[in-house]
């Protein structure tokens, strides 16, 4: 095998030396073994990948290795007369025999070779075993693969250990623990994510763009994260890479990929309302050569909540092959599937006519003990790269997902003759059974590389796109009967006959096309120009009725610009669009324009310790125009009414506010997280609120926190840690009046203990101080949802 040598880094080693040697010691408690088992235990101790040739390690031995150290002390110890050197590059530690003859211009340390690098996470976009709550570089925003310092707009990442110091279990949990975003909830299993005073209806996985509509949104939201490496958020309009949408933000689910060495770990899980969970993952590569590799993953929870008869099973299967087809060329295959099987209910708690706080248990359940509601989600993806001589890169990937569900349940509706409201007396339980499928598919082709430009090295990033979503719900729905919801029994509700329903559907295909670019331009050192631009052919079908709509050659801009002050600040601004196409006509009987949604955003960041550290603060101003804007004077200004009423693209809403987060490593045995987001919105233009608060159900003032600490000395093996939402408050208007939820606080903490190499334990503490809120504002005959009540949850997992 060739030799390693530090030629190019000679000069430079003493830094290398010195940085790694401030890298966090590690615990090691390894006996006497074959060299590579001792390599392999050394990896999952450090967090690093340790890559080398099997045969290289024939016949040769560790010696045993007990206590905390240094990384590069761990690895002169294991290779020690061995004749081996490592060399480590970032989060990658590479044995191949030393290079120590005289004039190489090679430095051997106990026959470890070690480069200048100090494991920085520039340029590294994976998170696993980093133990970062942040990431070096990420391509949500523009398709370019850019750290968050030259990133124009303000981004954020849930990493794989943030997710786990947090005992996060699927999407929804993301998004209440995330900067910047909201989860509002209208049912116990519908809910809507929200962001600068608009719905997030983008959801993305491995760059690829999903709808997230009213209904599929109920399928996404519970994506276990057993299959995730990190999610990334991107906040403002994000129309160069998702197209259609609100300019609210965008998730990345990013999946986990194979290794190229040997990982298994299993998580079992306990906690409040009989909860469990397990978790199994497994990777390594397939042949000797380790060019073929594989990742399995497997999930299964069953829990009951604080609510009466509420209870979930999930189960969750992953399965991913990569392949080097040769030097250049990668093939990625994999597959998911998730079913959940729920009790539950379709609408949820009611307010008073006007708002008024009814004062119902936490543990209330207005529906049957019969409702289910069954969901269903397959994935199949693909991607295949290849990397050209002159650093050109393409790819091509595919998706689609299969999400169906089946639900039979309840909901709260009123017994007066038009359905209005009026008091407690006039409410009524209905019974829904619906089928809903959303079949999505989704095909990208991109090609992105380096130039040349009047002597400046630049990068451009040129795709296209086809997305498609097949939705179909069919059903029915019961006529309403008078209940006491103060004295309601979940068992005393009639299960009705599907067939003496009355009958209901949907359905409908959207078709969007495109094709985008993006450039990243260098004049000079300092600063940095992003320029780029989308071209989006949007058409809706609706199958049921003449309710089409398209939008032709929409043109979408984005421009950014970065200028470094230094090596660690830089200053930015950018300018960011997307499009909504709308269903309502005007007078002539033509749909209207699409909405268009503009963000407007300057800001400071700053990378600190090579990326490990990163801080935003932004100022941003979005406008959405075009908005369907209903007209007073119907009877004048509409030729169809009353059979039909008409509209104006006239209608205008403006959100501005704050963005500011800090992440990642503030010193070696501290990570932490802490944002800040204050969001002003109003309707600026509105028939009946202008100059009136816009999405008043999303707090002015939003703060999330969280933290974990490795403690030292004979405390070692113990972390400990804690989580804080605070939130100003809101309110949904109802009726005359307001249904509010004031400001509040949860606090979190967890405490972790490491055992030994194979057993690491956890507890999770959950609202300790029991805050009674709501995640989502009663409003009316009921979408009134309690957050958590105080919980906790346990955790033990094993690692090879």
């Amino acid at each position: 095998m060739q030799h390693f040598t530090l030629r190019a880094l000679a000069l430079s080693v003493s830094l290398g030396v010195t940085a790694l040697a401030q890298a966090a010691p590690i615990a090691l408690s390894q006996p006497a073994q074959p060299l590579a088992d001792a390599l392999q235990s050394f990896a999952r101790a450090s967090g690093l990948k340790v890559n080398y040739d099997p045969a290289a390690l024939a016949g040769k031995g560790a010696p045993a290795l007990s206590g905390r150290m240094e990384p590069d002390v761990a690895l002169q110890r294991l290779l020690a007369g061995s004749g081996l050197a490592a060399s480590l590059s970032g989060n990658v530690a590479t044995v191949a025999p030393a290079a120590t003859q005289a004039g190489t211009g090679s430095v051997a340390l106990d026959a470890t070779t070690i480069t200048a690098d100090d494991g920085s996470l520039v340029g590294r976009a994976s998170t696993e075993g980093t133990r970062s709550y942040t990431t070096g570089a990420m391509s949500t925003s523009t398709g370019l693969p850019l750290s968050i310092r030259e990133t124009p707009q303000s981004v954020s990442v849930i990493t794989r250990q943030r997710m786990e110091d947090q005992g996060m279990t699927d999407l929804n949990d993301v998004v209440r623990y995330a900067p910047g975003v909201t989860l509002n909830k209208f049912g116990g299993d519908r809910q809507e994510f929200l962001a600068r005073g608009f719905r997030i209806d983008n959801i993305m996985y491995d760059g690829l763009p999903t709808t997230a509509g009213t209904f599929t949104l109920d399928t996404l939201s519970s994506a276990d994260l057993s299959i995730y490496d990190r999610v990334e958020v991107v906040r403002g309009a994000t129309g160069l890479m998702t197209g259609a949408g609100d300019p609210s933000a965008t998730l990345n689910l990013v999946r986990k990929r194979p290794t190229a060495f040997p990982q298994v770990s299993v998580t079992t899980s306990a906690g409040s309302w009989d909860r469990y969970r397990t978790e199994v993952d497994a990777s390594n590569k397939l042949n000797e050569a380790g060019t073929l590799r594989g990742r399995a993953v497997a999930a299964y929870e069953d829990s009951n909540s604080f609510q009466d008869v509420r209870e979930r099973k999930r189960q969750t299967f992953y399965g991913v092959l990569e392949a080097d087809l040769s030097d250049s060329t990668t093939w990625t295959i994999g597959a998911s599937k998730q079913r959940e099987d729920k009790t539950s209910d379709w609408g949820s708690l009611p307010s008073g006519p006007n708002g008024e706080d009814l004062h119902l248990s936490r543990s209330t359940f207005l529906s049957g003990d019969w409702a289910y509601w069954d969901q269903d989600t397959y994935t199949l993806f693909s991607d295949i790269t290849h990397t050209f001589d002159n650093g050109w890169k393409a790819k091509l990937a595919a998706q689609q997902v299969w999400a169906n569900s089946d639900t039979y349940s309840n909901y709260l509706t009123s017994v007066a003759p038009d359905f209005s409201y009026s008091s407690v007396s006039d409410l009524a339980t209905a019974s829904g059974a619906y089928r809903t499928d959303s079949d999505q598919l989704n095909l990208d082709a991109s090609v992105s590389g380096p130039f040349q430009l009047l002597g400046r090295e630049h990068e451009l990033m040129v795709g296209i796109s086809r997305r498609q979503e097949k939705f179909y719900q069919r059903g029915g729905f019961s006529g309403a009967t008078p209940v006491d919801i103060y004295n309601f029994r979940p068992s005393s509700i009639p299960k009705p006959a599907k067939d003496s329903l009355t009958p209901y559907a949907s359905k409908n295909t959207s078709t969007e096309e495109a094709i985008y670019a993006a450039a990243r331009l260098n004049p000079i050192d300092p600063l940095h120009v992003i320029v780029g631009g989308r071209v989006s052919w949007y058409d809706f079908d609706n199958l049921y009725s003449d309710n089409d709509y398209k939008a032709t050659r929409e043109f979408t801009p984005y421009a950014g610009i970065i200028y470094d002050l230094n090596d660690t600040y830089s200053v930015y601004a950018s300018y960011t669009e997307i499009f909504k196409p709308q269903s309502e006509q005007n007078t002539g009987g033509s749909v209207l324009e699409p909405r268009t949604g503009k963000s407007y955003e300057i800001g400071l960041k700053g990378a600190y310790f090579d990326g490990a550290l990163n801080a935003s603060v932004a100022l941003f101003d979005t406008v959405q125009e075009n908005r369907a804007y209903l007209p007073s004077n119907q009877a004048t200004f509409c030729p169809g009414y009353p059979v039909q009423s008409c509209y104006t693209a006239a209608g205008e809403v403006r959100s501005r506010g704050i963005d500011a987060e800090i992440s990642g490593q503030f010193a070696p045995n501290w990570q932490a997280s802490a944002a800040y987001t204050l969001v002003l919105s109003e309707f600026t233009k509105d028939a009946v609120y202008e100059d009136r608060r816009f999405a008043p159900e999303q707090p002015k003032h939003l703060f999330k926190a969280a933290t974990s600490y490795q403690l030292t000395g004979e405390l070692s093996k113990w972390r400990i840690g804690a989580d804080l939402l605070a939130q100003s408050g809101t309110f949904e208007r109802v009726g005359n009046g307001e249904a509010k939820q004031d400001s509040y606080a949860l606090v979190g903490l967890m405490a972790g203990y490491r055992f030994n190499e194979h057993w690491d334990g956890r507890v999770n503490f959950n609202n300790i101080f029991d805050e009674k809120y709501w995640q989502g504002i009663p409003t009316g005959t009921g979408t009134g949802v309690y957050g958590d009540p105080r919980n906790v949850m346990l955790s033990l997992k094993w690692t090879l």
